[in-house]
């Protein structure tokens, strides 16, 4: 990934953070794509993720604990909003030029 672009820990992708001209624009765009393509696959992990946790919730007898499977569920559930807004973005650095 180029320079332009920073890895988010809570994603687990590269996302673009700026662009200096058209020419890094369009360089950029072309990473982006790549990225991109990974969001699928890193959906999939995180809803694998939620598979284990229900069944972990579902056998937890413990209150508190059921609580806290619970709150992972949902943590994960919002990163996957978030991918999947990243996914469909039709131009991730559109109103980011800095002139």
């Amino acid at each position: 990934m180029g320079p332009d672009f920073i890895f988010d820990n809570r994603l687990g992708i590269h996302i673009p953070s700026k662009f200096r001209s058209m020419k890094d624009r369009s360089i950029m765009m072309a990473e982006w794509e790549k990225e991109r393509g990974k969001i699928p696959d890193r959906i999939s992990e995180l809803e694998d993720l939620i598979r284990a946790k229900q069944r972990l919730m579902d056998n937890e007898e413990h209150f508190e604990t059921a609580c806290l499977y619970n709150s992972e569920i949902a943590g994960l559930a919002s990163v996957i909003n978030d991918l999947w807004l990243w996914y469909r973005a039709a131009d991730p650095l559109a109103g980011k030029a800095h002139h």
